[in-house]
Parts: structure tokens; sequence; C-alpha cells
């Protein structure tokens, strides 16, 4: 039974890990930022292209979240911090100039490529996470795959809130798209730009 059970909590455990690391407001806020800045161009009834979204970023950082937690590639901390706000910024920044009108009868959204590109980073910045908690365990993989399973859960969360607020705000209120896309965004690229300036390492 003992057997059994061990690797069940183990799974809980870094599940757990994973889910409060996404939603934690204090210390991952910078990934929460992210997620939203992703879909602001986005509403409920586009809930098939934020599927997608969601799914590029995973395919990313569970890349490099797998591979620096295996420690098969290594970059620089203070990198990876500066990197993160930066794809904070780019992303918001570029929803400035997006047409969400146009969102509708566009099959290929550039977004999906920004979504799997800068995920790859934001895994690098999990890892780091991920292998302080690890120590120099050498069973890696299952604490692994719960700690991924859980950062996606997280995520889930937070676009199922960003996507209630969406609809609370444009679908009943009555608030422009266009409006709640600019406001959002500028809102993110602020802070983004603040945390680029705050972490440059040179």
């Amino acid at each position: 039974m003992r057997l059994v059970s061990q690797p069940m909590n183990d799974f809980s455990l870094y599940f757990g890990l994973g889910k409060d690391h996404i939603l934690d407001y204090v210390n991952g806020y910078d990934h929460i930022l992210f997620v939203v800045a992703l879909g602001a161009i986005y509403l409920v009834r586009d809930w098939k292209r934020i599927l997608i979204l969601i799914t590029a970023f995973t395919i990313g950082h569970s890349i490099t979240l797998a591979l620096a937690t295996l420690r098969i590639i290594s970059v620089k901390t203070n990198l990876i911090e500066f990197l993160i706000p930066l794809t904070i910024f780019i992303t918001a920044f570029s929803n400035l100039f997006r047409n969400e009108e146009s969102i509708p009868r566009q099959p290929i959204q550039t977004n999906y490529a920004l979504a799997l590109f800068f995920g790859l980073v934001h895994g690098m910045g999990f890892s780091n996470y991920l292998r302080a908690i690890l120590g120099k365990s050498e069973h890696i993989a299952s604490p692994l795959l719960a700690f991924n399973i859980g950062l996606e859960f997280g995520q889930i969360i937070v676009v199922l809130l960003f996507l209630a607020a969406s609809f609370i705000l444009v679908d009943l209120i009555g608030v422009s798209r266009r409006d709640w896309k600019m406001v959002l965004s500028s809102a993110i690229a602020g802070i983004a730009l603040i945390l680029v300036k705050d972490r440059i390492f040179w």
C-alpha cells in the first residue's frame, strides 16, 4: 500500500507546487501577466483560438522546462529574469497594433508563434524554481510531469478568470473590444517595461 500511495503523494505535492507557482500573484505575477497579454485580444467567443494559444505556450515551456531541469541546457538566471518581462512587453505592445476585428478571418495568428517561442523562455524560468525544490534528486521524471501539469492547471484558471472579466465588461456592460484591448495591453506593457528596466544585468 505504501508503494502505491507514495508516488501519488509526490504527484500531488509537485502538482500543487506547479499550480501555486503560476497563481502566486506575488512571486509569479510576471507569468500571469504574460498569459493575460497573450489573451488580451481575444474574447469568450474566440475560445478555440485561446485553446491553441495556450497549447502553443505549453509546448514551448514544457520543452525548456524539461531540458533545463534535466540540466541538458543551462542559461544564466539573470538573463532569463531579464528576458521574461521582455517577452511580456513585446507581446502586450504588439497587441496595440493588432486589428481585433480581423481575428475571426485569420486562420493563423501571429500570437501562436509568440506563445510558442516565448514559452521556451518561460520554461527556463520555471525550471529554476523546480530545480531549487528537487535539489540533487535523481528521480525527477514524475515530479517534472506533475509540476508541468500543475502549471497548466494554473494557467487555465488565469485564462478562465480573464475571459470572465472580458465577458462581463465587453459582452454584458458593452465596453468596446478595442478599448478593452488597448487599456489592458497598455497597462501590461507599462508594467513589463518597468520590470525590464529593473532587471537589466549589464
